[in-house]
């Protein structure tokens, strides 16, 4: 994450929430490529991309499945169907979305078999720039290049909410399927507030070196093992990882990561955790996540496919009241969409 921008008033502030658009592509039945791969796209058209984004390349890391970057405001990840784009700031990804298709399209994927596209609401909209000022703005975006698209809006209007678009087409059972093979697919995303003072300190200079220095320092490492880690630390503050799996230890087409990004100035403290690794407890991992950045609020979002070798489990989480007995559920939501389930819910640590 980058350092604190610097508003025409002197105020100095960055906006920590994320944009998150993961597209997954296929191929029509009658495509006659062989072979269709993301990551044959060269680096020269990604980076064309991300300058229409308002963010470039710091560092990559990759595995036999997947290709990890660390963005200058966050994060991508590119599989062989799958696109993934995380960022923050004042950046603008939805922008790319048209670009993006087409150099899809010239490297074998001629159909968007699904997309989300998904933000916490921003501490301060009015610094965002279109179409990304206003939820409204965003889906009359979505919707002129996808007529199956949906938006939704889960948690509180007034207060902390998600907002969500993704396609949730009418079946056609008529319709020829894709020639892409399934696959069972899970995100668990963390999004969280109101950090701990202490443990933010940590993700600056003044009390660390490098990433490397701040992973060790604050437990990163261990939240989940076995990754292959890439992790920057910015100057003068600011924190950015991402995680690929070792020898594809979880055996699935498209790769498993992790990502982490910190924003930790105290008035707008916020971290992001993310990942898709199959997981029979995701239970495990969240009460790691929280016993490392301790936050005052948190809101956790799951998605599983029918699939999803873990879509029974996360369905607990909808009985999970309380977490390590610190942090108290205020709201609970669940939608079944055509091929994904999705479960939200909202925490607030319990009073001192």
């Amino acid at each position: 994450m980058a350092s604190d921008e610097t508003m025409s008033d002197g105020e100095q502030y960055f906006e920590g929430v994320e944009k998150l658009l993961e597209i997954w592509f296929s191929v029509s039945s009658d495509s006659k490529e062989k072979n269709p791969d993301l990551r044959k796209i060269p680096r020269s058209k990604l980076e064309s991309l991300l300058k229409i984004v308002r963010c470039e390349i710091i560092s990559f890391v990759k595995n036999d499945q997947i290709d990890a970057y660390v963005l200058s405001e966050s994060s991508m990840f590119i599989s062989k169907r799958r696109f993934i784009l995380k960022t923050c700031g004042t950046t603008t990804p939805l922008l790319c979305l048209e670009p993006l298709l087409l150099i899809a399209e010239q490297f074998g994927f001629t159909e968007v078999e699904n997309l989300f596209y998904s933000r916490k609401n921003y501490k301060r909209p009015d610094l965002q720039l279109p179409p990304h000022q206003h939820f409204d703005q965003e889906v009359e975006l979505l919707d002129a290049l996808f007529p199956d698209g949906a938006a939704y809006c889960l948690g509180a209007l007034n207060r902390d909410c998600w907002y969500l678009y993704t396609l949730n087409p009418i079946p056609e059972p008529n319709r020829p399927r894709n020639l892409m093979a399934s696959d069972g697919d899970q995100t668990l995303e963390i999004l969280m507030t109101d950090l701990n003072p202490d443990i933010m300190s940590i993700f600056t200079k003044e009390e660390c070196l490098n990433g490397k220095e701040a992973t060790k320092k604050a437990g990163i490492d261990k939240i989940i093992p076995n990754m292959i880690i890439d992790d920057f630390l910015f100057e003068p503050c600011g924190y950015s990882m991402n995680g690929v799996s070792k020898n594809n230890s979880y055996e699935t087409e498209d790769g498993c990561y992790m990502t982490i990004h910190i924003t930790p100035e105290q008035d707008f403290s916020y971290v992001s955790f993310e990942t898709n690794v199959p997981a029979n407890h995701y239970q495990e991992i969240i009460g790691k996540v929280l016993d490392t950045f301790m936050p005052g609020k948190f809101t956790v979002t799951v998605f599983s496919n029918h699939d999803s070798s873990t879509r029974e489990q996360v369905k607990d989480l909808l009985c999970l009241k309380q977490i390590n007995n610190k942090w108290n559920r205020r709201d609970v939501q669940q939608i079944d969409f055509k091929n994904y389930d999705l479960i939200y819910a909202f925490y607030i640590k319990f009073p001192s």
